[in-house]
């Protein structure tokens, strides 16, 4: 039996170029939900796999824009 690899939020985050909190964010909001939540000291311990990882790749693709940092539009 093949033990699947799993991820923590921080490293689906930095896996697909967000914030952490940003996909706490997306969590709390229903947007994206990973695959298996372990209860843990009153908190949930989210652990993603290979699949969440590419439907939050998908939801960022399709949902989410950083704001340009530089405003004027002049580079």
């Amino acid at each position: 039996m093949k033990v699947r690899r799993t991820y923590s939020t921080k490293e689906v985050a930095r896996e697909v170029g967000i914030h952490w909190v940003t996909l706490l964010r997306w969590i709390s909001d229903g947007k994206v939900r990973p695959s298996l939540g372990m209860p843990m000291n009153g908190q949930t311990l989210w652990r993603w796999t290979d699949s969440d990882v590419e439907r939050v790749r998908k939801f960022k693709t399709r949902f989410y824009w950083r704001k340009s940092k530089n405003k004027s539009g002049s580079h």
